[in-house]
């Protein structure tokens, strides 16, 4: 008789020949996937690597002020007489905008000359007889002294009445007047303001963090919706100041104006666009362009094979200023990447793409094309 032995199977084994099959079963769907992805053909749009410049810009809040403000106040008190300027006109320096009653300072004025007069010639004469010897030097220096004081007493009153005649510091334009002929006026009245309009002035508040990166011959633009163009207009920073703000952890920075058009007056708030940082003829690409990944940014370039074949190259890169909805890049690998090269230009996180995909590369439309300027 015989007796059959059945030894049982080890468990552990039993697990490892799951495991394996189940390996294999995935392996193969890996497999399966890649072929099947590799013989999809995948349609991209596609724009070709440019250079730019590059423009790094900072955007605040300025306000317009003129190149020159003047409020005009009399330095003597007195009537007007006259008043020699319109509202709103033009005018140039020195131009005589205002008169005051100058009658008492006109009689005051002519008596002081003949009193210089006197004074001049016994000082002239005291001179010949000192030489002479025919007078004392107390009597002398009593005619030199006399002769200093009319100088100066005529010199205060011709000064007195220059300043009854107001006249235009600089060339500007007159704002509106306060006083009518026949009003009495002081220095403590103010006539009215000339304003030059020759160039603009712009005041804005810039954060410190980027205080360091402005500086006098800083360029920026403006743009206000108060004026009839949307049309940027240049400027130039000429002011920095050295105190920060504690309050607001900001510097008051000034700036000018060339050209400004006649709509932009003092007084508006205005958008001001500070060029911090310019980089010329750079790589760039269009925003959409960039795949972000466990290993970095990528661009995926489009490499021409045998025949009207198109594969997917994913390329490393290093990110740099971005304006416009373009990016300026730079490959990790020097010279991997060349201006006018096609990239993937939209869309790189949504469509299905790997080192090596088949593409179909056709023009990006238009509309989805932005300026990013050169």
């Amino acid at each position: 008789m015989y007796r059959l032995f059945f030894r049982p199977f080890p468990r552990i084994n039993l697990i490892a020949l799951c495991a394996f099959a189940l390996v294999g079963c995935a392996d193969k769907h890996v497999a399966a996937r890649k072929a099947a992805a590799s013989a999809v053909v995948q349609p991209v749009e596609v724009l070709a690597i440019a250079r730019r410049d590059m423009v790094e810009s900072l955007s605040l809040v300025g306000s317009v002020a003129p190149n020159e403000s003047a409020q005009m106040r009399a330095e003597v008190a007195g009537l007007v007489r006259a008043i020699l300027f319109d509202e709103g006109q033009k005018v140039t320096k020195g131009q005589v905008l205002l008169k005051i009653d100058d009658t008492e300072l006109v009689a005051q004025t002519t008596q002081a000359e003949e009193a210089f007069k006197l004074a001049e010639s016994s000082f002239q004469r005291s001179q010949t007889l000192v030489t002479a010897q025919n007078t004392t030097q107390a009597a002398h220096d009593r005619a030199i002294s006399e002769f200093n004081t009319s100088k100066a007493q005529l010199a205060l009153l011709r000064n007195r009445l220059e300043k009854t005649q107001i006249k235009a510091p600089f060339d500007g334009i007159v704002g509106a007047r306060t006083i009518s002929p026949g009003d009495y006026v002081t220095n403590q009245t103010a006539i009215t303001t000339i304003d030059d309009l020759s160039r603009l002035k712009l005041d804005f508040q810039v954060p410190e963090r980027f205080l360091r990166r402005v500086r006098a011959g800083t360029s920026f633009l403006v743009r206000s919706r108060s004026m009839d163009s949307d049309k940027a207009i240049a400027g130039e920073v000429y002011f920095v100041s050295s105190v920060i703000n504690p309050e607001t952890r900001s510097s008051e920075v000034k700036g000018y104006l060339t050209n400004p058009p006649p709509d932009l007056k003092p007084g508006m708030f205005a958008n001001v666009e500070v060029v911090l940082a310019v980089r010329k003829a750079v790589l760039t690409v269009p925003e959409g362009s960039i795949f972000n990944s466990t290993k970095g940014p990528q661009v995926v370039v489009v490499r021409a094979e045998k025949g009207d074949e198109f594969t997917a190259d994913f390329v490393p890169v290093t990110l740099g200023l971005r304006s416009k909805g373009f990016v300026e890049i730079e490959p990790v690998k020097k010279d991997a990447l060349a201006e006018k090269q096609p990239v993937v230009a939209s869309g790189v996180g949504a469509l299905i793409l790997f080192q090596g995909a088949k593409l179909a590369p056709k023009p990006l439309r238009k509309e989805f094309q932005v300026d990013g300027g050169n």
